[in-house]
Order: structure tokens, then sequence, then C-alpha cells
């Protein structure tokens, strides 16, 4: 037998590098146990002096979440789901990326890239994948059908965690295509809500030969120039429409109080130990997104029935716990601190959008158009939030399709 050369050897390697590996989850019971260890043994502060959560995430909200998180709340039940996925991870620019695959049934389906946020995990979508892969079971037609693929972002859940910097909106936007093109996708759209739909613009703005078009949930519309009024506290231009105010009224409270913790982890992500070291306050910091979904949480916790449930919040809570990913997500803000959150990113591949009312901010038409010079589909929904794939799945696999069937061929 010849001798292996080097260049035999550079190419097994880099093979081996790109390779697909099936994950599995399998989580060992004494996580669990010392998970509910932790859970019992928190110390909660004196409930807070006010009869709202101007002060934060309240005490009942959270001693509710507790009880339930150590005596009811089965981890186990989502495991299976996740392992019901064909589920894979692969290296890119050196760092393992963690996805789900799953291939539609149907021909000619159309490849979909889709991508959480913070303080989400692959648990936000799974509720979507189903009515996508296998839409004549959800009401749509066979020709609607999309193959998904679901990453875990860098520093999220079962994807590794970045030893160096470098690993920002734009570097994960490019990772995407990599992966997509592995997967032996030469034509594709993305989707996505939250940092999801930051580096899904940021994919439409990067415009690889590949990605037909982009579908988003948070639509980043702002004017650079209004952007920064809001942030100022200034009030809103007289000459706004009324679409224009109310959303230029909700970003302006976003900044002044609603994203505290994206200064935080924007500027000091590593001092946030006490999320690493007690579940319950990484909980507490998760609900703490934006005040719309937090009024749905706490009325779920206690006991009304809301878009998501009890176990659908811990679910995502319990991987964040489980993979000691809480600081390490939050360093995605750090890595991209100085960019506007929702100001224009340059898109200019075509692009879908889907209003939900108790978003952030509900883009209007008029900035839409503006932000995306090839706007195919902008629609207005009469309920849900930031995190639509979780709260409201049904339609937004209907605004995915419909966003997307335009680009069909």
């Amino acid at each position: 037998m010849a001798p292996t050369s080097a260049t035999q050897r550079g190419s097994e390697q880099a093979a081996d590098k790109n390779a697909l590996r099936p994950f599995h989850v399998n989580v060992p019971e004494s996580e669990l146990t010392e998970l509910r260890r932790r859970i019992n043994a928190t110390k909660f502060p004196e409930r807070e002096t006010v009869p709202d959560a101007s002060q934060g995430v309240q005490l009942a909200t959270m001693q509710a979440l507790a009880r339930y998180w150590a005596t009811e709340y089965d981890w186990r039940k989502v495991e299976a789901k996740l392992n019901s996925y064909p589920q894979f991870i692969t290296e890119i620019d050196g760092l393992d990326i963690h996805f789900i695959h799953v291939r539609s049934k149907h021909e000619n389906a159309l490849p979909l890239i889709v991508t959480h946020g913070w303080p989400g995990s692959i648990t936000e979508q799974l509720k979507i994948i189903d009515p996508l892969t296998n839409p004549t079971a959800h009401g749509g037609k066979a020709s609607d059908a999309f193959h998904v693929v679901i990453p875990s972002m860098p520093g999220y859940g079962f994807s590794g965690k970045p030893a160096t910097t470098g690993w920002n909106s734009a570097h994960i936007a490019r990772a995407w295509v990599v992966l997509m093109k592995r997967l032996g996708y030469t034509r594709f759209v993305a989707q996505g809500g939250d940092w999801g739909a930051i580096i899904t613009e940021i994919m439409g703005a990067q415009a690889p030969p590949e990605l037909l078009g982009i579908h988003t949930n948070m639509a980043n519309v702002i004017p650079l120039d209004i952007d920064k009024l809001a942030f100022s506290g200034a009030p809103a231009p007289a000459n706004f429409t009324d679409d224009e105010k109310l959303a230029y009224e909700r970003l302006s409270f976003v900044y002044a109080k609603g994203i505290g913790y994206g200064f935080q982890m924007g500027l000091r992500p590593q001092t946030l130990y006490g999320i690493a070291d007690s579940p319950v306050g990484l909980a507490a910091y998760f609900l703490d997104h934006d005040a719309r979904s937090y009024e749905l949480i706490s009325r779920v916790f206690a006991g009304g029935t809301e878009g998501l449930t009890r176990d659908d919040v811990l679910d995502n809570v319990t991987l964040a716990w489980l993979t000691n990913t809480g600081v390490s997500g939050g360093r995605l803000y750090w890595e991209n601190w100085g960019a506007s959150f929702f100001a224009v990113k340059g898109v200019v591949v075509p692009t879908a959008v889907s209003v939900f009312p108790d978003e952030l901010y509900p883009a209007p038409r008029s900035w839409a158009e503006r932000a995306y010079p090839k706007l195919i589909h902008y629609n207005k929904l009469d309920k849900g939030g930031h995190f639509a794939a979780w709260e409201q799945p049904q339609l937004l696999s209907e605004e995915i399709r419909a966003g997307f069937r335009s680009l069909r061929k």
C-alpha cells in the first residue's frame, strides 16, 4: 500500500471537520437532581414594593415558577421531543454548530434556515417544524413545504462556546450559508425573530447568491436618524402617521426601560456569574425580556391559559441551565455592541414581513417599504408577540408559507 501523502492527510482532516455528526440529547439524571436541589435552595429576596412589574420580575411569579420547576416539571418530555428530530453537529470556522434538520416528504420543498434569538433556543421553533415540513396536515398545500434547518447559535444550547472574540452577527450569518451549502442546498431562504431577525437580515444584506429571500417577524426598519432620536428620549416628530408614531413610542419605551439586559450583556457579560450559579436567577433574567412577553408569562404561572405554557418557558430555561450557556449566550450582545438592534440593515434580497401586535414595536408598512427595496409580503396579525414561533406557531407558519410563495420555482 502506498504511503499517505500530506495532501491526502489534509483532505481527510478537512473532511472530518466538515462531517455531519449525529447528535442525541441524554442528560444524566444526577444533573436533574442537582437542578431541583438548587431550585429548592433558592434564597429569594423580599417582595417588590410596588403592585406591578415596574421594578422587575415579581416575587410571586418566580416563587410559582420555582415550585412548578422543582416538583412537576419533566425535562424528559422535551428531551424526547428533541430526539424525535434528526440532530447533528458540524464544525464551522473551528466551532461546533448544533442543528436540527428535518426534510419534507414533499417534492420540491424549499430549504429554509430558521434562527432563534435571546433568551431563546431551538426549543422556540419546535412547534413550527411539522407545519412547515408537512403543510398538508396543517391546512396548507404540498407546494408550500419546506426542508427545515434550525441551528443553535454559537454559545447557545448544544453548539460550541466561542473561546475567542469574533462570533458576531455577521460571522453567524456567513456561517449559516456554509451550513446550508454543506447540507447540499444551493438555493434556500432564511427566517428569524429577535437575534434571528438581525442575523437573517444581515444575510439579506450580505446577499450570497444562494439566498433567495428572507422572512422576519421582528422587522428592523427604523431609519437611522429616527433610531437615534428614539434613543435620546425625544418626542415623536409631528409629521408621523399613526402607525409610525406608535412604533416610535414603543421603541422609545424599549430604549428607556425595556432592554437593560442588552446594555448589561453588551458591556459586561462576564459579570453575570449569578445566572450561571442559580437556576432561579437564570429564569428571572430570561423572563425580564420585554413587558408584553413577561405579562403573558406571569399570567401563565398564575394559572392562565396562553399561547405559551409553563413547560414551554421552562424547557428553554432548563436547556440553558443544563448547557451552562447563560453567560456564553450573552456575549453575543458584547460582540455586537455599538450596532443598533432595530435600525435598517441594508437588506437587498426579497423580503417578507409579518408584524405581530405585541412585538417590541409594530413595524409600519411605510418604513418596511423603505428598509426593504424588494418587499414581497407585509402583513399585520391580530394576535401574537415577540416569540411568535413559540406562542403562535400556526400563524407564523402560515406567514412563512405566504411570504415565500412567490420565490418558489
